[in-house]
């Protein structure tokens, strides 16, 4: 219901035929218009009913406002409109041609309207209905209309058509007559049905229920928003938008003036003397002591700034590194062998090729995070004052400020460490589970922070974004990154590189309103805060990154441009799909699906009015958090718990396992390198000493006209014929207790009985092994020439020998002595296809039996004088039932094993 508001004290003028005075209204000696027409003596209001065309109520609101009926905000206009329109935009006291300072004072004067008119509806039906009845005026008739729909007035006419159709159709159906007037009508009444607006209501008494709106003008947007809809008789409020009352007011003029219509309810307010006099005495003492509490604060506040308490010393902090450490075999042996510990940064939560590490330090035995202040520091009293307040934050979900350093060339502003990462980064990390509740925590976290900052002297962020969300050793998420923006450099700096990829990216969390300014303020705003909070409650429903559209990839720029040129409909990101199953996901449910995207499309709003604060984005968290709670807090805290650890475990699990499976391959590419025994020191850190063998046998080879050839074939053709031919070799000699020792071009070295003794058999074995080698190369086919023989020679010399490892960057096993020089010239001495080998070597083959030899005779040998050789053939059939049987192409079986 309309209340009767109280007029000022001013004689109103007569509007539209209406009159109405105040009860004891002075008598004007030259009216400003004709005596009026009194209608009754209860005719004194302050609202007024307006039913007319645009341009007579635009000529009354005029007319009010030059008698100080809308400034003073006493007057309340309502205008009621039949003829309702669609188009929102219409400035309808704005007329061409007329001086801009009367269509200003009616723009003022509209600010005091209240527009009641039918609903207009928004279905396809309608607008089609709209269109064919545009074209229809426009080819019979020559009208055009000028809003984008036509009026609800002329749909009535085609809802009356059709509902006495249907009345009739009824009608004739029962057996009725068409000119039965009273039955057709009866039919009519107490009915609902299908009009060209949507659903057509008749009552009980044949009248149509009709929904109206409230329309009132916003002196922002400068546009008439709806802000009330009346449904069959409920008024439903538009949530965030209220009525504009004229006059600055906040709520609606009084029904009745507080002193009435005549001024006999207000009270004597004269005082006496001596009244007088104490109240000037009492208020100089009030103002007295107000002054000297203003002064006391004012100079504390003074002595706090000049102390700087926020200052560091760059000589107190005490530098950390997250680099690794790398060296050779030996001093990782070492690090292993003295049980070096690993710090917590060499593990994280984060993966470690996405997630951003911060420098680190030392602070009053606590550690902190260091930003660099690339900017020159001038210690005026505003950035003073600032550095004070940030020092007295302190909030659970707001990073705490600790100081700064401002001693150049280390200038550095010092935060709290917050070692699980960013936001980013664990949203970025697939290996991380996160259920709704945990989610809807964190966005709780962020709305908490962010509501505390608002309310504070920092007012606003400015860059709030998913990797100025820190999480802390207990889950708890906390904003970073705000204030001291004359120190930290704001988003989107001059100088930042336009073209680059990074530049662009910054800005997917900026409000579009702050996009379209040319130097937009580094603070930013509160609204713009809500948007960028939208944008991240949608990187953490989707986990896609910021700014995820489903139908199509767009580059960070793409994406701003979008934004900035505010695009109908607006474009923000996708609402459906992504990997974190769309709000709400398997435990969102439906319902809070609706909500949570509900409310991310009101604080992504295109306008920055029609943004929630985060007061309200509070409770609005809250409630889908309740919703997706099962049993009490504390049950839900120890899910919450067990699942982490169990994630934690499975990750710790699976790292293990790739750590020994690295582990594994470096240990067996370094078996392959040294010997087992002696890799397995170096690994434990021990020193791997020179050791003395009483007896080994080594063995010699190469390939006789090797020269020859190689300067026949190209490298690459070398190269595949050495591959091929040692890997051949290699295959074999692991059926054997030997070790190989290197190989240089065409020459093969091989030795039994070392690292690890093995008594006499160190003869068998390299003998073995060289009728298997020797054997394996007549057989041996050249790639790029096939009809070629391989022609190796092979020499063999038992003794004594030293071996040691040389070297610690790529370091080699190797072995000294005379027996180490004799073995190489029984191999230079010898003949292709023929295994030489030297009397020591005889010895002990004779020991077994087994093996056949030839005596060649007394040979000269460099270095060595006359010495005298044999011929090593091949084993006696009587070793055929022995540890190794001949077979055919080269290979052969020895017990349990077949190469």
């Amino acid at each position: 219901m309309l209340r009767q508001l109280a007029p000022p004290p001013v004689h109103p003028p007569t509007l539209a035929g209406v009159t109405y005075r105040p009860l004891q209204a002075a008598p004007r000696e030259e009216p400003l218009l004709p005596p009026p027409r009194v209608l009754s003596s209860e005719a004194t209001s302050a609202v007024v009913l307006l039913c007319a065309d645009p341009g007579t109520v635009r000529e009354i609101l005029l007319a009010a406002e030059e008698l100080n009926m809308v400034g003073s905000g006493e007057y309340v206009f309502f205008n009621v409109e039949l003829f309702n329109s669609s188009d929102d935009v219409t400035q309808p006291w704005l007329v061409p041609g007329e001086p801009p300072e009367r269509n200003e004072r009616a723009r003022r004067a509209y600010e005091a309207l209240l527009t009641v008119t039918a609903a207009t509806p928004h279905s396809d039906a309608y607008r089609s209905f709209s269109q064919q009845v545009k074209e229809v005026a426009r080819a019979d008739y020559n009208y055009t209309f000028g809003s984008e729909t036509i009026s609800t007035f002329v749909t009535a006419f085609y809802d009356a058509v059709l509902l006495y159709a249907i009345a009739l159709n009824e009608t004739l159906f029962y057996g009725g007559s068409e000119m039965d007037g009273q039955a057709v009508v009866r039919r009519m009444w107490n009915r609902t049905f299908a009009g060209i607006a949507g659903n057509v209501s008749i009552d009980e008494n044949g009248d149509r229920i009709t929904e109206y709106v409230l329309k009132d003008l916003n002196p922002v947007t400068q546009q008439f928003e709806t802000v009330v809809h009346y449904s069959r008789g409920v008024l439903h409020h538009i949530r965030h938008r209220s009525i504009h009352w004229p006059g600055g007011r906040t709520e609606p003029p009084l029904d009745t003036p507080q002193c009435a219509y005549d001024g006999s309810l207000c009270p004597d307010l004269s005082l006496p003397d001596y009244a007088v006099l104490s109240i000037i005495l009492s208020s100089a003492v009030i103002i007295l002591a107000v002054a000297s509490v203003v002064t006391y604060r004012r100079y504390r506040l003074e002595a706090e700034i000049a102390s700087m308490t926020w200052r560091v010393q760059w000589h107190d902090l005490l530098l950390l590194s997250h680099g690794r450490t790398r060296g050779s075999l030996t001093s990782f042996g070492k690090r292993r062998g003295s049980q070096a510990t690993i710090s917590d940064d060499d593990f994280s939560i984060g993966d470690g090729n996405k997630q951003m590490y911060v420098q680190t330090a030392i602070y009053r035995g606590s550690k902190v995070a260091l930003k660099e202040i690339n900017k020159k520091v001038e210690l005026n009293r505003a950035l003073l004052l600032e550095l004070k307040r940030m020092k007295d934050l302190h909030h659970d979900h707001l990073v705490r400020f600790l100081g700064a350093c401002v001693d150049p060339p280390n200038c550095y502003l010092l935060t709290e460490y917050c070692p699980k990462g960013s936001l980013q980064d664990i949203l970025e990390n697939e290996q991380i589970q996160l259920d709704w509740m945990f989610r809807y925590s964190l966005m709780h976290d962020i709305v908490k922070g962010m509501s505390y900052l608002h309310a504070s002297d920092i007012r606003s962020h400015g860059n709030l974004k998913s990797s100025n969300c820190v999480v802390d050793s207990r889950f708890v998420l906390k904003i970073t990154d705000f204030g001291l923006h004359c120190l930290r450099g704001g988003v989107g700096d001059e100088s930042d590189d336009q073209d680059s990829y990074a530049y662009w990216r910054r800005l997917l969390w900026t409000a579009p309103e702050l996009l379209r300014m040319p130097h937009r303020p580094p603070e930013g705003s509160q609204k713009g805060d809500v948007y960028s909070f939208a944008i991240i409650v949608h990187e953490i429903i989707t986990r896609q990154g910021p700014f995820f559209v489903a139908d199509k990839h767009y580059t960070p720029r793409e994406i701003v441009q979008r934004v900035r040129a505010g695009d109908r409909p607006s474009f923000r990101p996708s609402l459906e799909g992504g990997a974190g199953g769309g709000a709400g996901g398997a435990d969102g449910g439906g319902q809070a699906q609706l909500q949570l995207q509900r409310l991310l499309r009101q604080c992504w709003a295109e306008e920055p009015q029609e943004r929630p604060d985060f007061s309200s984005l509070k409770g609005a968290i809250r409630r889908l958090n309740k919703e997706n709670e099962s049993g009490n807090i504390l049950d839900n805290l120890l899910s919450r718990m067990e699942q982490y650890a169990n994630n934690l475990e499975a990750l710790v699990e699976e790292r293990t396992s790739d750590y020994l499976e690295e582990k594994r391959k470096c240990e067996e590419l370094l078996y392959q390198l040294l010997p087992k025994s002696v890799a397995s020191q170096l690994i434990m850190g021990q020193a791997v000493i020179a050791e003395t063998y009483d007896s080994v046998t080594i063995y010699f080879s190469d390939i006789v006209g090797f020269t020859a050839l190689s300067a026949e074939s190209t490298p690459m053709q070398v190269v595949d014929l050495l591959n091929d031919l040692y890997s051949c070799f290699d295959s074999i000699i692991e059926n054997f207790d030997v070790y190989k020792v290197e190989t240089i071009g065409d020459a093969y070295m091989v030795v039994s009985g070392l690292p690890v003794r093995n008594g006499t058999l160190h003869a068998r074995e390299v003998a073995r092994m060289a009728l298997a080698l020797l054997q394996a190369v007549r057989g041996f086919t050249i790639r790029h020439r096939p009809h070629d023989q391989l022609k190796l020679r092979i020499g063999i010399h038992t003794g004594p020998c030293v071996a040691g490892v040389v070297g610690h960057k790529m370091p080699r096993y190797c072995l000294f002595g005379d027996t180490v020089n004799t073995a190489s010239r029984m191999e230079s001495n010898g003949l292709p296809l023929k295994i030489h080998v030297s009397s020591d070597t005889k010895k002990l083959l004779d020991t077994f039996g087994f093996f056949h030899l030839e005596e060649r005779g007394e040979i000269e040998l460099k270095g060595k004088g006359v010495m005298r050789t044999f011929w090593l053939l091949g084993e006696v059939p009587a070793a055929a039932n022995g540890p190794i049987k001949r077979i055919q192409s080269g290979s052969f079986k020895t017990r349990g094993e077949r190469l």
